[in-house]
């Protein structure tokens, strides 16, 4: 399985321009998921803070070691996508000459539909936990960063926006109706949640 996270950055815009499906919507999502809270980071690392008072260094301290793993799990969604929708085109390739294959292909698309709707919703996960950490840098980041901050929390909002029409694309196929409503329910609270912490984070810079 290719690794997009291993390429140079020519070679990964290359890859989401050709004309193989993969990367495509879904780990362009988790990337630009990883750019934001990316972002996050530089500013909660940065030498001086709002006020300069230690508690805001001490807070932005403690965003940044909770923002560092979701950075990291983004990032892993990039291959994770592409690997789901392989596998969803791999479980519609198996033979269905038999009952027994025929049973078999359509558990394995079963299977691999649900894990193509998962991945999705897991980068909405991420960006809605890596939105609630924006605020803190908001509030506690250098003012002269605000631009950095505000353009983090478009690129998760995006970002978050982007996974769930992937979430949206694949319910259909889910064959089991409660875990298709589950999945439905969840996404439409996390895309709430997300754009309310947005928002949060927004009027914190410009207090």
């Amino acid at each position: 399985m290719t690794s997009y996270s291993t390429y140079a950055l020519a070679d990964l815009l290359d890859a989401f321009a050709s004309n193989d499906p993969v990367p495509g919507g879904g780990s362009a999502a988790a990337l630009t998921g990883a750019l934001g809270v990316s972002l996050l980071i530089m500013v909660a690392a940065l030498s001086k803070t709002r006020t300069g008072a230690p508690e805001e260094a001490a807070d932005l301290s403690r965003a940044s070691a909770r923002l560092r793993p979701l950075r990291e799990s983004l990032q892993a969604l990039v291959d994770r996508d592409a690997a789901a929708y392989q596998g969803v085109v791999a479980a519609y390739r198996l033979p269905k000459s038999s009952n027994e294959e025929q049973a078999q292909r359509a558990q394995a698309i079963a299977d691999a539909m649900r894990g193509a709707t998962e991945t999705p919703l897991d980068t909405m996960r991420l960006c809605q936990q890596a939105l609630e950490g924006a605020a803190i840098v908001a509030v506690n980041g250098l003012g002269s960063a605000g631009s950095d901050v505000a353009v983090a929390i478009e690129l998760l909002l995006t970002a978050a926006k982007g996974a769930a029409m992937n979430v949206d694309a694949n319910l259909p196929a889910l064959k089991d109706r409660a875990l298709a409503e589950q999945v439905r329910l969840e996404r439409k609270e996390l895309d709430a949640e997300s754009s309310a912490a947005a928002q949060r984070a927004r009027k914190s810079l410009m207090t």
